[in-house]
């Protein structure tokens, strides 16, 4: 998608910088609010598509008809441009997005897709269709599916979560099957000289002991020595089989396979923790590129305006000068003022396309996102602070992934405690055969002495423990000062915006007075520029304080640990800035 811009004259529409209230519990405040919702007439500038002209001529044909008080839209071009997203075990399914930025799904097979920005293949992904016009909303829910960080700290929680399970058996009676074929052949020549020549010394040293001497008798040893051979050669060849099954089953463990269980779970709750905390961050950053993109489009819009002023100026102060009714000196300042003028257009439409850029990387599709969102401020006051820190303390999930630390601690604890406690199993195997043969038994082991010190592991686990309340109270602390800050960042902001209100309107008057004033003669075109930058000023000053009122109040929700809860705030606010993508 290209990006262009077009200027459309003052004479030609207005738009208002702060809407009506919008509810009926702001229309009770009407009388209060009443300075600050007035209508304002500034100059207006489309951001369009320069591939679809028509765009262009459909916003001009708005004009033409004479629609007061509207921000112009640029017909949306439904495209179908994709982005991918990773899914770690869930149901597959293809969420779209149409025209108007409503979300349906239907059933879809997993695939391999690309990344748009990496241009990476992702495994175990489905097809995103998103709308290139996005309310806040609509880009958040389009954020939880297309965010990397959030799909990797899914694949971890399920990781942690796979590990428990499998711990959860370990205790369980252990059923094992042996199967064995053996074949075997034995060739070996056995030197029996040595043994042939012991035998007959032996018979011929017993026989000379129990019989005397008798004269012709024979040698015995001889004669059996005759028989056994000086070698023998054995050959052997043949197969076995067997089988058998067993059973091991520790009955007793001393609390171990708990420990380790526990311990395992408690993994998984900052696995957990982690992922919200990303989360809310993730959310929260979002907020900050959406936003900046309003804020950076209205800065294009009145850096448009001014530049559009200031031609206007110059034309008049060409023919002042021609009829000899201003010196060249003012003349040329006319024309310098339209060259600042025009460069400072060209650096905001720069930022403004940038900003574009950075929502579009974040939400990872091939094309501009178009917010539709507006920047706003409410009127009504914020609650205690204390409702807010008592919020943090409730939701936040830091203090739960302090939680966890500190059940980890406790099962390590636990399992150091086990470390001279007996373990009992029950055994058993037998044989598969024809008479077959089997053992059972129970048997019971202890540590008598090495290993880790059971002490030394007591007071490791104890010292955790300590750290993690310790930890708790600490995060606690900050957590409170945080959300005081933030309390009162917002509180700064709105009043802030309320009070450039006079600034806006005093400015705009000035300028309306400078401009009359140059027709009859009274002012120079240098004042002209001095009214239309001071015009500028207050009314961007004012833009930027309701972006500073948004990302407080993001900031806010967040340290209280309930991101969403800002979208409450926006739907209740009463004054809006106008923004271009309405529709």
């Amino acid at each position: 998608m290209k990006f262009a811009l077009s200027t459309l004259s003052t004479a030609v529409m207005t738009i208002t910088l702060m809407s009506i209230a919008a509810t009926a519990s702001a229309r009770a405040n009407e009388h209060m609010n009443e300075s600050q919702n007035e209508m304002i007439a500034v100059n207006v500038t489309q951001i369009i598509d320069a591939d679809n002209q028509n765009n262009a001529s459909s916003a001009l044909d708005m004009v033409n008809q004479n629609i007061p008080s509207k921000t112009v839209s640029s017909k949306h071009a439904a495209s179908a441009n994709k982005s991918s997203i990773n899914e770690a075990s869930v149901k597959s399914a293809t969420i779209r997005v149409d025209s108007t930025g409503e979300v349906y799904g239907r059933q879809a097979a997993l695939s391999t897709l690309i990344d748009p920005i990496t241009h990476k293949s992702i495994e175990n992904s489905y097809p995103l269709e998103v709308s290139s016009l996005l309310s806040l909303e609509q880009a958040q829910n389009i954020l939880l599916q297309v965010s990397p960080k959030i799909a990797a700290n899914q694949a971890a929680i399920a990781a942690s979560e796979y590990q428990t399970d499998a711990l959860k058996t370990i205790d369980h009676p252990l059923v094992f099957a042996r199967v064995s074929a053996t074949t075997y052949n034995l060739d070996a020549d056995i030197d029996l000289s040595s043994l042939k020549n012991g035998i007959v010394n032996d018979i011929n040293n017993g026989v000379g002991d129990i019989i005397p001497p008798i004269p012709d008798l024979p040698n015995f040893g001889e004669l059996v020595g005759e028989r056994i051979p000086d070698n023998y050669e054995l050959k052997r060849s043949g197969s076995t089989a067997g089988a058998g099954l067993g059973v091991v089953w520790p009955i007793y463990t001393a609390g171990r396979t708990a420990a380790l269980t526990g311990a395992s779970n408690a993994r998984t709750q900052e696995a957990v923790a982690d992922s919200i905390l990303e989360k809310n961050e993730l959310y929260n950053t979002l907020i900050e590129r959406y936003f900046k993109a309003q804020l950076a489009i209205i800065a294009a819009y009145l850096r448009d305006d001014a530049y559009d002023t200031l031609q206007q100026t110059d034309h008049m102060a060409q023919r002042l000068f021609e009829e000899g009714f201003i010196s060249r000196v003012d003349r040329l300042e006319a024309q310098s003022a339209l060259a600042d003028a025009k460069s400072e257009s060209v650096n905001a439409n720069n930022d403004a396309r940038l900003a574009m850029i950075a929502l579009q990387r974040l939400l990872r599709t091939e094309y501009r996102i178009k917010p539709r969102t507006p920047l706003f401020v409410s009127s009504r006051p914020l609650p205690d602070v204390s409702y807010f820190q008592d919020l943090a303390l409730t939701n936040h999930p830091g203090l739960q992934k302090v939680a966890a630390k500190r059940a980890q601690a406790q099962q390590l604890h636990a399992l150091s405690d086990t470390g001279y406690k007996p373990t009992v199993m029950l055994y058993g195997y037998g044989q598969i055969e024809k008479d077959p043969s089997w053992v059972a038994g129970v048997s019971a082991s202890w540590k008598l002495w090495g290993g880790l010190d059971k002490t030394a592991s007591l007071a490791s686990s104890n010292a955790k423990i300590r750290q993690a309340d310790l930890s708790e109270i600490e995060v606690s602390d900050n957590l409170l000062l945080l959300v005081e800050k933030n309390w009162h960042d917002v509180n700064n902001a709105q009043s802030r915006y309320q009070a450039l209100q006079s600034n806006v309107e005093l400015a705009a008057e000035v300028l309306r007075l400078r401009r009359l004033g140059l027709q009859e003669g009274l002012n120079t075109p240098v004042e002209i520029a001095q009214a239309q930058t001071q015009s500028l000023k207050a009314r961007t000053e004012q833009a930027q304080a309701a972006y500073s009122y948004v990302q407080s109040l993001a900031a806010l929700m967040q340290s209280c640990g309930t991101p969403l809860a800002f979208n409450a705030y926006l739907n209740a606010a009463d004054i809006r800035l106008p923004t271009l993508y309405d529709k």
